[in-house]
């Protein structure tokens, strides 16, 4: 018979993490329901996937009673800074306990007792009777508990926190971790603790000497004077704070062990108690229905107070920083940002943080603001380690949403500081889920557009030109009003942008897509490439002295020297000196010589056009990649660390900047080399895992292309099938030409634009185009179902639901209209392979660490590629799992009709793994 296994719901949890995730709701009779609708879908999901994959056969949950405890007697001032509950979450709490007796579960609440005390009597009484015990929390001081047959179950980030997980985040293992926490205080919970001792030192001391006593008992002889004094000042405050952290463990059960035993849940009560409440889509679970509750309001601009910088604050002192922090609690929702004093978040010193709980209420806390001269001394301000280890709680808080504007490089900045931000929201990604090309999503532009307000610019605190400053230099009164701003607008933004998600249905792809890769791509730049400085030095000389013989070839066609890069130059000598046919002008009437018309005199017969070509090519090259590159090597990581956009292109793609290593050319020789340049490190391979053809299979899916979906799912070579179903038979010439027919295609390209691409006249183009359509008639339907679908909303539409807007289709302007319409036609499978392969980032990490293989780090995203760096002995495990990940990323959400394939390459540099 198998043993018993006693689950134990942290209820009070689950309560805040339902209150700050939902908008407000209310029931029939007006009163406000959103915590308990989110508690009751939460509990409701625990109960089912533990039935379905752990088989508990006891279960409780487990609630405060009251805010006094015995706590509140050893230390008076325990928990004096927690606020109270928000006012409409108070008439929720009993209207929660009725919610987990409707499932016929236990609800346990014992005065005097905490929650944390009561789960650790029971869990110790389970314990003693041999069953398996498992807490769902991820609370710091349950970890206390987990010893042999006990664990956590953090079902916010879907982990089991064990033994293990404990000793690598205190770096002491849980049956030292009271006395890390004693020595470290809680700001939350006002445990006093040591000042000046945060969890590194804590857990330094505790591994040293063993416990909080030897500790306390070797103060005196610790050499850093200013530990060595708060040890000793403090040692009572020590000794408390280990008695406030130390849980009950053997007080009397409220209730015997075995009636939380689990007897499945009877649908009456549950059902009667949905319907009362008016949940209509957990009733419909149930069978049964109810009419739908009214809507709830949508803050507006009305509700909201003007702008007023002199209500921001400065913090400069702990009591207004404790102030601001218990706000935050309170508040439940609030924005962070970071100030910084460079936009490379890799090597950007954190100089302060603003935040703001509130409409109008928000407060910036500088701490690496310095003098702006030499002789001028830095600003008041707190030291930095004391507020970063009192907003850690705030900030890492599962209660607390956190809402950033382009929130990942906050994450790069905090996680490097020892912060890591969850839960959170993220007001750029909410711009671009809704009006993805209808307007850009920076700050200053949202807040133009949708709060009609012009906030302070960066010029104006730090300066243009030489004279600009870096932000760490600017006077405070400046940066607060800049700062904290920026936290103020972000929360009204929010306000503004969160409720149209459920309204216009794009919440599913801002949860499933978007979102939760924030975090993901944060680590990726934090991961960074190795370059081989050497290699790529090397290869800044073969191209300059390429780049000078093909100067000299240049002149000596040109009958003299000229400055080559001046397109008046060239086009004097190219129209003027050389007669060369002119073809387009520009507004000051001088003929054009971008790469079209070079193209074109080089067609015509022209060498020096494509000689002048060859030379734009290595000069950008050097310039871009194998001289800039040397410059922007981390000396910190000996790495390069380039910064993905996530919501610059308008299909949801990723795009990469600073340095953009999305667009190396890699169709010549010359701009390959330059990937043989980003190598492994010692002991290391690069992986390359790229997706074969991914916006062939989903047109072939999207369009539902019979012949098509065969062929991939034959495994077969879809351009040989494209020359042979066009050209009656299959060469290298008609491959070439079927391969660029069925790229261009997807495109909506027109005959005029085929033409040129296959080196034909219009006509001939125009009935290849056609005979492709007799061929394959879906893809020809889909161009005009999407036209036409386009043209009645304004917007195309991934599998995923990403909508991108396209306002030109009705522009007067022709050229405008036409490349609004190619878009259009490309839009969504090129977003929805975007949806696929950011889908396949979010799930990569947590699936390698689940197979083991903590040292395979994710390092980019090219286009259709992810680039691994993988330890030599882990290659085939890892090949397996990430081949596997990225081939099934479409699914649950979409069920593709054509297999999803990915090539795999591995070597000692990303150019040799190809």
């Amino acid at each position: 018979m198998a043993s018993n296994h006693l689950y134990l719901v942290d209820g009070s949890s689950y309560i805040f993490r339902a209150y700050h995730r939902l908008p407000p709701l209310t029931n029939t009779r007006g009163e406000p329901v959103g915590a308990v609708y989110g508690f009751t879908t939460m509990l409701w999901k625990l109960v089912e996937e533990l039935n379905r994959d752990e088989s508990p056969t006891h279960l409780a949950v487990i609630l405060d009673a009251s805010s006094k405890t015995f706590r509140n007697d050893l230390y008076d001032k325990y928990k004096a800074h927690r606020p109270p509950p928000p006012e409409d979450l108070v008439p929720q709490f009993p209207i929660i306990r009725q919610a987990v007796r409707a499932f016929s579960v236990p609800c346990i609440e014992e005065m005097g007792l905490e929650a944390d005390d009561i789960i650790a009597c029971y869990a110790e009484a389970a314990l003693k009777q041999g069953w398996q015990v498992t807490i769902v929390s991820s609370d710091k001081d349950l970890m206390q508990l987990i010893q042999p047959g006990l664990d956590l179950l953090d079902t916010m980030n879907n982990r089991r926190i064990d033994r293990d997980y404990v000793i690598e985040k205190f770096g002491v293992p849980p049956e030292q971790l009271g006395e890390v926490l004693a020595l470290m205080g809680d700001s939350v919970d006002n445990v006093p603790g040591v000042p000046g001792v945060g969890p590194k030192t804590a857990s330094e001391l505790i591994r040293t000497y063993g416990s909080l006593e030897a500790v306390l008992a070797a103060a005196p002889e610790i050499k850093k004077p200013k530990l060595r004094e708060n040890l000793i000042a403090h040692a009572d405050n020590a000794r408390l704070s280990r008695e406030l952290v130390r849980l009950v463990c053997d007080s009397p059960l409220p209730e015997p062990l075995d009636d939380l035993k689990l007897k499945g849940i009877p649908p009456e009560p549950l059902k009667a108690f949905l319907a009362d409440q008016g949940f209509r889509s957990l009733l419909t679970k149930l069978g049964g229905d109810i009419p739908p509750p009214p809507a709830a309001p949508e803050p507006s601009e009305a509700d909201d107070p003007p702008f007023n910088h002199d209500d921001y604050v400065c913090v400069t002192d702990e009591a207004t920083l404790d102030s601001w922090i218990a706000e935050g609690f309170s508040a439940g929702v609030i924005a962070v940002d970071t100030e910084t004093d460079s936009v490379d978040a890799t090597r950007a010193a954190l100089v302060g943080v603003s935040l703001a709980t509130a409409p109008g209420r928000a407060c910036y806390i500088p701490i690496g603001h310095g003098g702006d001269g030499l002789l001028s001394e830095a600003p008041k301000q707190l030291p930095r380690d004391l507020v970063l280890a009192k907003l850690r709680p705030l900030l890492e808080d599962e209660a607390t949403l956190k809402i950033g504007h382009n929130l990942k490089y906050d994450l790069i900045v905090l996680r490097r500081a020892g912060v890591d931000v969850t839960p959170y929201d993220d007001t750029m990604l909410l711009s671009y889920a809704l009006d993805a090309g209808r307007n850009g999503h920076g700050m200053d532009e949202l807040c133009n557009l949708h709060l009609k307000h012009c906030p302070v610019a960066f010029k104006d605190v730090c300066g243009t030109g030489k004279s600009q400053i870096t932000f760490d230099k600017a006077p405070l009164d400046r940066a607060t009003c800049y700062a904290a701003e920026d936290a103020d607008v972000t929360l009204r933004l929010w306000r503004r942008l969160k409720p149209r998600l459920a309204r216009e249905g794009l919440a599913r792809v801002y949860e499933m897509v978007d979102r939760p890769l924030v975090p993901v791509i944060a680590e990726t730049e934090r991961a960074g490439i190795k370059v081989d400085r050497e290699e790529l030095a090397r290869l800044s000389g073969d191209y300059a002295r390429e780049i000078m013989r093909l100067e000299g070839e240049i002149h000596a066609l040109a009958g003299r020297p000229f400055t080559i890069g001046s397109p008046k130059q060239l086009g004097e000598v190219l129209y003027g000196q050389m007669g060369l046919a002119g073809g387009k002008k520009g507004k000051t009437g001088a003929h054009s010589t971008d790469v079209n018309e070079l193209e074109r005199l080089a067609a015509e017969g022209a060498p020096i056009a494509r000689l002048v070509l060859d030379w734009r090519q290595l000069s950008k090259l050097k310039s871009t990649y194998t001289d800039a590159l040397q410059t922007q090597i981390n000396p910190e990581t000996d790495r390069v660390h380039t910064s993905f956009s996530l919501a610059v292109a308008q299909t949801g793609r990723l795009s990469s900047t600073d340095p953009n290593l999305q667009n190396i050319p890699i169709r010549t020789e010359l701009g390959r080399r330059i990937r043989d340049a980003f190598v492994a490190e010692p002991g290391h391979v690069i992986l390359a895992a790229d997706y074969s053809q991914i916006e062939l299979r989903i047109a072939a899916h999207m369009a539902d292309v019979p012949a098509l979906k065969q062929a991939f799912a034959d495994g077969a070579d879809i351009h040989n099938l494209t020359a042979q179903e066009l050209f009656g038979e299959v060469n290298r010439d008609t491959r070439g030409r079927a391969k660029t027919i069925n790229f261009a295609i997807l495109y909506g390209i027109s005959a005029f634009g085929l033409a040129g691409r296959l080196g034909c006249d219009r006509g001939e183009a125009q009935a290849i185009i056609d005979r492709y359509f007799d061929r394959f008639p879906g893809i020809r339907n889909y161009i005009a179902e999407t036209l036409n679908g386009a043209r009645e909303t304004g917007y195309v539409t991934t599998l995923f639901g990403r909508r991108t807007h396209f306002p030109n289709l009705t522009s007067k302007n022709m050229n405008e209209r036409m490349g609004s319409e190619r878009a259009a036609i490309n839009a969504p499978i090129q977003g929805t392979s975007a949806d696929i392969i950011k889908r396949a980032m979010t799930r990569m990490i947590p699936a390698l660490a689940a197979a083991g293989l903590d040292g395979t780090r994710m390092l980019l995203q090219v286009h259709d590629e992810l680039v691994f760096e993988v330890p030599e002995a882990d290659v085939d495990r890892a090949s397996t799992v990430i081949r596997t990940v990225m081939e099934g990323a479409a699914e649950p959400a979409i069920s593709l009709s054509v297999p999803l394939g990915v090539g795999i390459g591995t070597g000692a540099s990303w150019g040799a793994a190809h």
